[in-house]
């Protein structure tokens, strides 16, 4: 008897089995699964099964504007760095040109004074002819200085000139001591009053003050380098015993003042 196979019955049931089509969709009539919708409870605000409008958020980004520099505060930049540049250049240059040279300022004195006129006429007013000898010292070993045309030198008393003049044209070179004599020349009106009132301070004191001033236009010279023109002021007091024409005057003080004047 032939080899007999055996069959044993299968529980199909007992078998767990996969879905051939997913629970949340439906086969369609060609036999492809299609997703199923899914459904909606009924809301206030639609019938079920209507889906909810789509939302959708947009952010929005609060970006600042970038800032801009003016033209004026730019301007304004460049001119503050340019002037401190220039500042720096300068004071370089001073510091340079007084480590170099070692200026030292001109000395001045009035070493004679000479009254060859001084007289009331018929108008009432005073003529005054005065000679004074100035000596102008330039201490400098490499400093020259060129005296040029605009000067002028005067004698006072109290608030009132009684005569002038001019210095002459010249050259003062390194630590050189030059002598001066000057004319100077002069009217005054009112002169009866002036003539009575020096008379009277000569009498009560034995002396009379007088002011010379000059204001010197000039050029300096760093050794080759010939600077613009400056002001040399130059202020004398000096006490004298007398006033009066064709007598010996006596100095019996003198001191000078020296002002720089760009």
């Amino acid at each position: 008897m032939a080899d007999q196979q055996r069959i044993h019955p299968v529980d199909v049931e007992s078998q767990p089995t996969a879905p051939l089509v997913p629970s949340h969709s439906w086969r369609s009539d060609k036999g492809d699964p299609i997703e199923r919708a899914p459904s909606y409870s009924r809301r206030s605000d639609g019938p079920i099964g209507q889906a909810p409008p789509l939302r959708r958020t947009i952010p929005i980004s609060h970006s600042k504007p970038p800032k801009r520099r003016g033209c004026c505060c730019r301007c304004l930049c460049w001119t503050i760095c340019l002037l401190f540049l220039l500042i720096i250049l300068i004071a370089a240059t001073v510091g340079i040109l007084y480590l170099v040279f070692q200026p030292k300022l001109p000395k001045y004195s009035i070493d004679r004074l000479a009254i060859t006129s001084f007289q009331l006429n018929a108008d009432m007013s005073v003529s005054a002819q005065f000679n004074v000898t100035i000596t102008a010292r330039n201490p400098n070993k490499h400093i020259g200085i060129y005296y040029e045309d605009g000067s002028e030198l005067s004698v006072w008393y109290t608030n009132t000139s009684l005569c002038d003049g001019t210095l002459p044209n010249f050259y003062q070179g390194h630590q050189n001591t030059t002598v001066l004599d000057i004319v100077l020349t002069g009217q005054t009106q009112s002169g009866s009053g002036l003539m009575s009132s020096i008379l009277q301070e000569q009498q009560q004191t034995g002396s009379v003050p007088l002011d010379v001033k000059a204001n010197v236009p000039v050029r300096v010279k760093f050794g080759s380098l010939k600077l613009k023109k400056v002001k040399f002021l130059v202020r004398c007091r000096l006490v004298v015993n007398q006033v009066s024409a064709n007598n010996q005057i006596s100095i019996r003080s003198s001191s000078c003042k020296f002002k720089l004047r760009l």
